[in-house]
């Protein structure tokens, strides 16, 4: 049973925000302090998703556990819950469809939940979401000169570097 009447569930449910959440605004501030720039959601692509890294050839979605039915903090409410989860099947099968669209159209796609930013392990899923931009730019990268990366690969004794290798300021006699 509902606390409240009708009336006031449609406007507590209407302030309801589906952009500029806090979870979206923690990420792009950290982003934004490394040094980052990115468009919020951008509606050409689908799912419009919450930041694109068009450089990085990524896109971050921030998904609310209880919206987009997250199986850890994720739950249905015992009232109306027939409506509630086909509510939040059809939000997981648009998001799983919006996915593959932008895997087909080349992008990288980075799911962060909304539980993964609490203090606790906030740190943490920052860090992670900078090394999977790095690593799928490198990956881009990869994939465009894969000449360079392949030879440097199977010839492992060629230095990458122009200059000799210096320990502590003496050359290494070879």
């Amino acid at each position: 049973m509902d606390i409240w009447n009708e009336k006031k569930r449609s406007a507590v449910m209407a302030r309801i925000k589906s952009k500029d959440t806090k979870p979206e605004w923690i990420i792009r501030r950290y982003l934004y302090s490394k040094g980052y720039r990115y468009r919020k959601n951008v509606k050409k692509l689908p799912g419009s998703p919450d930041i694109v890294l068009r450089k990085y050839g990524v896109v971050i979605f921030v998904h609310g556990c209880f919206w987009h039915g997250h199986n850890i903090d994720g739950h249905i409410p015992l009232s109306n819950s027939d409506y509630w989860k086909n509510k939040i099947e059809r939000n997981q099968e648009r998001d799983k469809l919006n996915k593959q669209k932008l895997l087909n159209m080349g992008w990288a796609v980075i799911v962060v939940w909304e539980c993964q930013l609490k203090r606790s392990k906030r740190e943490q899923t920052l860090k992670e979401v900078e090394y999977y931009i790095n690593k799928s730019y490198l990956d881009r990268l990869r994939v465009r000169n894969s000449t360079f990366y392949l030879s440097s690969v199977n010839e492992s004794h060629k230095k990458l570097v122009a200059e000799d290798e210096i320990l502590y300021g003496r050359r290494i006699k070879e």
